[in-house]
């Protein structure tokens, strides 16, 4: 029986690892219990080959604290030869009912969102995110928004 169950182990190991071959970054940073709105989430990213492509996503971890159906992103690549790139992003993070979306069992959910696809990177580059929440009829920002655990970026391999 032990036996069954070491092979049975294994064999799922290898089913998880060989899921994510294209995988080339992949890193969260908490936030604590709420994203400060002047609070940057920063990464430096790894050297990567500059003949190939990569499509990059923003990770979400919420939980049912999050009081918002939207994310509102701004997110900045700052390249090797000193050139900034600035996307401001929105993302749905639920449903109409207010059910969150994304990936979970539990009140933690997790949301692989699309920030930009067909990358070529050519040195060390750096990626911020910052929220930019607004209530609905209100000019200055969610000081403290509340919900969003961590924050992740990652890069994969185009195929």
């Amino acid at each position: 029986m032990k036996l069954k169950n070491s092979v049975l182990l294994l064999l799922v190991s290898l089913l998880f690892l060989s899921c994510d071959e294209k995988r080339v970054f992949d890193e969260y940073k908490s936030v604590g219990s709420a994203w400060h709105k002047d609070s940057i989430v920063s990464f430096n990213l790894p050297e990567l080959d500059s003949t190939k492509q990569y499509d990059l996503f923003i990770n979400i971890r919420d939980n049912n604290n999050y009081p918002f159906n939207n994310l509102f992103l701004i997110v900045t690549l700052e390249k090797p030869n000193g050139y900034t790139k600035v996307d401001t992003l929105e993302y749905q993070m639920a449903a109409p009912d207010g059910t969150l979306l994304g990936n979970g069992f539990t009140d933690i959910k997790e949301s692989k969102l699309y920030f930009k696809e067909n990358v070529k990177f050519r040195g060390k580059y750096k990626l911020n995110i910052k929220q930019a929440v607004r209530e609905g009829g209100k000019v200055p920002g969610v000081t403290q928004l509340e919900g969003i655990t961590e924050v992740g970026l990652r890069i994969e391999k185009k195929e």
